[in-house]
């Protein structure tokens, strides 16, 4: 997706006109999310946060493109060879921004269901090239829906959402989108990659996808250095993300079933009522899921997409 900032402004400007009633109708649900949050609004500072970010992506996104193009990338990978083509230079730089800060993030979890069988019964040469066609897939969509790939951690791929400031607009936009990029990724690797996998024979892929929002520490860990003929021509620092989120997010996706979504309370509660429609409350024992909240001493409620069949 290709915009110009100026172009990004209007649109924006045009959403915040259209949108300022049903905003409004929000603000008491965002003052009562920051309260779940040790951050302190404080003064209003200048967002660090790129302008993609404040804009809920899912109308401007073309879908049935993104499948079509997943289609002939996994079919070229499969035939000739797998073109990964990603980089993380951009996500160092947007971690840069918010270096030995706390930071509001949606963290999004998603990993291949069944991922160790299918290790089992491919050989290793096609099973990288299928996990590197997977991974540059969702990547994409992860960053048309204005996320970040933070790493790739075999077959699951962490990646966060920028939220400015709990008790903002931003906070209901960039949780919206961590779901629709969900939704999208599922439909893209339903109709795009495993058509293809078909083709040959090969296993469908099917995945578990985890979405929680929560407080994060931007910490370097070491630094990026690359050389020329022996010596260092560029040392660059490397950040990472610290926070219980990450783990939180990780451990509700291993209750999704395939090709189903998990979120966790807060995420849920910024949702609107026909979005929160889609989802219902996962009852699971305290043995197994002892997270509680903070904000109401009780356990942590996460809940599941409602899969439609047929």
């Amino acid at each position: 997706m290709d915009l110009t900032e100026e172009k990004v402004l209007q649109i924006i400007n045009e959403e915040g006109r259209n949108k300022d009633d049903i905003m409004k109708k929000k603000n008491n649900k965002y003052d009562s999310l920051s309260t779940l949050s040790s951050i302190s609004p404080g003064p209003r500072k200048e967002s660090k946060a790129p302008l993609i970010t404040k804009l809920q992506l899912d109308k401007m996104v073309n879908i049935d493109l993104a499948i079509k193009l997943a289609q002939s990338r996994m079919w070229r990978s499969l035939k000739v060879k797998s073109d990964f083509d990603i980089s993380m230079e951009q996500t160092q730089n947007v971690l840069k921004n918010y270096s030995d800060s706390k930071t509001m993030f949606v963290i999004l979890y998603i990993d291949i269901v069944d991922s160790t069988k299918l290790s089992m019964t491919l050989p290793v040469d096609r099973l990288a090239t299928i996990i590197q066609g997977f991974s540059q897939e969702m990547s994409m969509i992860i960053s048309a829906y204005g996320g970040y790939i933070l790493k790739y951690i075999g077959d699951a791929i962490l990646a966060f959402f920028i939220v400015d400031s709990p008790s903002s607009n931003n906070l209901y936009y960039q949780s919206i989108n961590a779901v629709y990029c969900a939704c999208s990724m599922i439909k893209v690797i339903s109709q795009g990659i495993n058509p293809i996998l078909n083709q040959y024979d090969y296993p469908e892929l099917s995945v578990r996808i985890g979405i929680d929002l929560g407080e994060n520490a931007i910490v370097q860990f070491g630094w990026d250095t690359h050389t020329l003929d022996g010596k260092v021509v560029l040392k660059q620092p490397h950040f990472d993300i610290l926070g219980y989120t990450i783990s939180i997010a990780a451990k509700m996706t291993t209750f999704a079933k395939p090709d189903q979504i998990v979120v966790g309370q807060l995420i849920y509660n910024v949702l609107e009522d026909k979005q929160k429609s889609t989802f219902r409350h996962l009852a699971i024992s305290t043995q197994i899921w002892d997270y509680f909240s903070s904000n109401t001493g009780g356990v942590y409620h996460i809940y599941g997409s409602i899969q439609r069949r047929g």
